[in-house]
């Protein structure tokens, strides 16, 4: 058996006689080329190993490089900090009009103690950025040391220069009764009155005549609702009879700052304000400090 193939073009014509033998060949080598072709397609991409080491890091590496980022941003931060402390000392220092020489913010204060130094070192050992971050969390820690200082000290003058009690608790309202024996408003007995009165509207604010601590804020007998103010140097001042209060035990206040809304509590006839002044714990007479000069 024989095969013939015929090809006809424009300009070209030939015909091939194939015998059986040489045909079948040829299609089993047809066959075999196919194959190898379908083969390749199909096989998945196959990575040389020397291009698997830098494409795919261990898991190792690559934990150990998001370490190193994580740090370096945290260390970042904490010297931005430092810049913003430094800088909020050196106002501080300033409005406090303390010299720069003497409370310097930049400069690491001098230390000493027990030598523990080699333990903590020899704990964050394991990279330079740990130890570094160790050095700037120290660093944080004394820069917050010194402006807590630093805030007492100013807070300390700005007190001292405007706790001169002067002036009145009210902004508006009378002077109804006066330091001294009066008639109890509600026996009609002579009564030692230990302070004076101001009279006004329910919820008027309640002033504070100098700056200082509140050491008292809540109900006691006769007053009613008290505010007391330690203003050091041993006077106080008490504002009593309120409706309700703006401040706090603890809270430090200043010259001229609400306290305190007024209203009728405890033993009242009527909304105001009942001032005492104390000196060492004794109620003084508070006239002429209502009465006199603001310092200056």
């Amino acid at each position: 058996m024989s095969l013939t193939l015929l090809y006809r073009g424009q300009n070209v014509r030939f015909s091939l006689k194939l015998s059986k033998p040489r045909w079948l060949a040829i299609v089993g080598g047809f066959a075999v080329v196919s194959g190898l072709t379908m083969h390749s397609a199909l096989k998945p991409d196959v990575v040389p190993e020397h291009l698997k080491t830098v494409e795919q890091k261990p898991q190792s590496t690559i934990a150990n490089d998001q370490q190193v980022i994580a740090l370096s941003v945290k260390i970042a931060e904490m010297q931005s900090h430092i810049l913003r402390l430094n800088a909020l000392g050196e106002r501080l220092a300033d409005e406090a009009d303390i010299p720069m020489n003497e409370f310097n913010m930049a400069a690491l204060p001098p230390t000493g103690g027990p030598a523990q130094t080699t333990a903590i070192k020899s704990e964050f050992s394991l990279s330079e950025l740990e130890k570094q971050l160790l050095d700037l969390s120290i660093n944080v820690e004394q820069k917050e040391n010194q402006l807590n200082l630093l805030e007492s000290f100013a807070l300390g003058h700005h007190i001292e220069s405007t706790s001169y009690l002067s002036g009145r608790p009210i902004g508006k309202g009378w002077l109804s009764s006066y330091y001294g024996v009066r008639k109890d408003p509600f026996n009609g007995k002579p009564t030692m009155h230990k302070g004076v009165d101001f009279a006004g509207k329910e919820n008027d604010q309640v002033f504070s005549t100098g700056s200082g601590v509140v050491s008292y804020a809540g109900e006691r007998w006769g007053y009613g609702n008290l505010v007391e103010i330690d203003h050091g140097t041993g006077y106080k001042t008490r504002y009593a009879h309120n409706k309700s209060h703006l401040v706090k035990i603890g809270d430090v206040v200043t010259k001229g700052q609400a306290i305190a809304l007024m209203g009728s509590t405890g033993r009242s006839t009527g909304p105001h304000v009942h001032y005492e002044i104390l000196r060492n714990d004794k109620q003084i007479n508070p006239t002429k400090y209502v009465y006199r000069k603001p310092k200056t």
